[in-house]
């Protein structure tokens, strides 16, 4: 038994080494765009990598300006990221992107929460549940360290904890799944303090058509869906349109009165065929109506030498999982990851790479509609060289000066922009009768 067991090992060992060897030989000509690694939170692939040192250090300005104003960031993963396994991140963590020192010290003052649903729950049930179980869990962090962390439901809130130096936790859903289809539900979670909603995640949804799902069941908006865009300008909750199919994205232009955002989606033309990103098209129509897209981090929606390199990976990983007959979570593909890795290891966009897409979304429309969506603690380990957790953003706020931003430019990129579409969502639902 002993020595069928050690065949069996040198056998997978040697399909390994032989699957390695020849994808590695076609690496560089793999193309698919079909790649996601932000869709199995909190973690993916484990990769060994090094800090934000490798990015050097920032400036005295960079750093003074990271604390001059207020940084808000609208797609970070911590509920779900704790829910998979908890830690206190009013001090510092072992573990995930965000902990408290780390903001401070990357001058982080409104984080938005991620009220992440997978997107399996549609169809099991339980969506609700966990949103209300997530959304409790930050309660609960705020009320146990009321003077680091302060809840947010308005922008006058926002900006006046951060006159106070508290970090706010505003809450945004990622997936509107936890509506179930009922209107009530859009006003249950706006009382709990939601103030926008990703209409769909990675499959399509009683609301929406996704972009990564190739079945699109309501070529875009469901009626319930449209029905919804409307009731969220009404009540105050901001449209995300992160995710959703480019026919859902031109439906929610057709149909929203307040402008929109993109909470973390980057520009397509950096990542061709990749219809997680916005096209140039989608992101002037965005601009033209007030929007803002908040740049996401994630290598891979950064850059397509890091989308050629994971799917290349994934080929490998997908034919070794075959001719073993074994699952992605078994301890030999781990074992296979780690080998593969060490001789292909993941190329990690830099913080240069993000900065393009900046450039990009302002070349085509001005400063006033690009801003930060990072996905920290969504992408797992994937980030740019330089920002790699949230202490990161003085590299990013170097790099735009480096790139000739004005302190006014660089105010509206940290959250001037978000502000502004967020106080505009706030005024249309004032007018409104109730």
């Amino acid at each position: 038994m002993r020595k069928h067991s050690t065949l069996l090992n040198l056998k997978r060992s040697l399909i390994s080494a032989l699957v390695i060897c020849v994808l590695s030989a076609c690496q560089k000509e793999t193309n698919d765009t079909d790649v996601n690694t932000e869709e199995t939170k909190p973690t993916q692939e484990s990769v060994v990598t090094n800090d934000n040192a490798k990015m050097g250090l920032a400036s005295a300005k960079a750093i003074a300006l990271s604390k001059k104003y207020l940084i808000t960031d609208t797609h970070i993963d911590v509920p779900y990221r704790l829910e998979d396994k908890y830690e206190d991140i009013s001090v510092a963590t072992e573990s995930g992107d965000f902990d408290y020192p780390r903001a401070v010290a990357g001058g982080l003052d409104a984080p938005f929460m991620s009220i992440y649903i997978p997107a399996e729950l549609e169809q099991k049930g339980g969506s609700k549940e966990l949103a209300d179980k997530l959304i409790d869990m930050i309660e609960v962090i705020v009320e146990k360290s009321p003077k680091k962390y302060a809840l947010a439901y308005t922008t006058e809130q926002m900006q006046k904890n951060f006159s106070e130096g508290k970090i706010s936790l505003p809450l945004g859903m990622e997936n509107g799944s936890p509506i179930e289809g009922k209107l009530e539900n859009l006003t249950h979670f706006y009382k709990r303090g939601i103030r926008y909603i990703t209409l769909t995640h990675s499959k399509a949804n009683h609301i929406s058509d996704s972009s990564y799902d190739e079945n699109r069941p309501a070529k875009g908006l469901t009626d319930f869906g449209k029905k919804l865009v409307i009731e969220m300008n009404n009540i105050g909750i901001m449209v995300d349109v992160s995710h959703i199919s480019d026919d859902s994205f031109f439906q929610v232009m057709e149909i929203s009165k307040a402008p929109v955002i993109a909470s973390h989606s980057s520009a397509r033309h950096f990542t061709p065929g990749f219809e997680r990103n916005m096209s140039d098209d989608m992101i002037k129509l965005l601009a033209e109506k007030g929007g803002v897209i908040q740049i996401n981090f994630g290598s891979t929606f950064i850059a397509q030498k890091s989308i050629e390199n994971y799917n290349a990976f994934k080929t490998a990983r997908s034919a070794y999982m075959k001719i073993n007959s074994v699952e992605q979570a078994s301890d030999e593909v781990k074992e296979f990851t780690k080998n593969y890795r060490a001789k292909l290891p993941f190329e990690y966009a830099t913080t240069s790479d993000v900065l393009d897409h900046f450039d990009h979304v302002v070349k085509l429309t001005s400063i006033d509609h690009v801003g930060i969506g990072s996905d920290y603690d969504g992408v797992g380990d994937s980030l740019p060289i330089g920002l790699k957790d949230v202490s990161s953003y003085p590299n990013l706020i170097q790099g735009l000066l480096d790139r000739g931003y004005s302190d006014s430019d660089i105010e509206k990129v940290l959250s001037g922009n978000l502000i502004r579409v967020w106080k505009q969502v706030e005024v249309y639902a004032a007018s409104k009768p109730k």
